[in-house]
């Protein structure tokens, strides 16, 4: 049976699009004012619904704010896959790729950074949720880094890699970390090339 569509967009359709505009105001609202101003109410205001449509594709505030937090994890993730099989093979271009390419997400979006990095801190939900995303951030590096016959020393070196990195990034959110992207940039980069050749 074929769906009706209304105004040439199908009842599926309409209900991807206005979950999308909760996800963007959700996002916006937690990256710019902090999670806590995230709720069911501020958003349906925002996104001009009502929590009708709220109510038929989450659950609640939560379910809201931890997929939007996963939205722009995915992203990052994405973002950081993309510039390591597009780059050569060599260890430095890797590095620079994968730092370059997640500081012109967080730099074309500081919202989305502050939700990933800083917001976790902030919100217990998104707190019990970054904790497992870190796994997959640390299983990332770690494949990076070249083999060892010892392989806790590998996810060792990527644990401390990640929550060096994250930590570095979420200091320049706050603004406590003032310097300029390159030396960010070049910097992160050591970093990790430091971690690769002491493998």
């Amino acid at each position: 049976m074929t769906e009706r569509s209304w105004g040439g967009t199908t009842l599926a359709d309409r209900r991807a699009a206005r979950r999308r505009s909760l996800l963007d105001v959700a996002e916006r609202l937690a990256g710019e004012e902090g999670a806590a101003a995230v709720t069911v109410r501020s958003v349906c205001r925002a996104a001009r619904l009502t929590d009708r449509y709220f109510y038929e594709s989450f659950a609640g505030r939560d379910d809201l704010l931890l997929a939007a937090f996963e939205r722009v994890a995915d992203e990052a993730r994405s973002a950081l896959e993309e510039a390591v099989a597009l780059s050569a093979a060599q260890p430095d271009v890797r590095a620079r790729a994968a730092v370059s390419a997640f500081v012109a997400l967080v730099l074309a979006a500081p919202h989305k950074g502050r939700l990933l990095l800083l917001e976790p801190f902030a919100d217990p939900a998104l707190g019990a949720h970054s904790h497992r995303l870190m796994a997959v951030f640390t299983e990332l590096v770690g494949g990076q880094l070249p083999g060892a016959v010892d392989d806790a020393d590998r996810r060792m070196a990527a644990h401390a890699l990640v929550g060096g990195l994250a930590s570095l990034f979420a200091g320049w959110l706050r603004g406590t970390l003032a310097v300029p992207r390159e030396r960010l940039e070049a910097h992160c980069v050591e970093l990790v090339l430091a971690a690769m050749e002491r493998r």
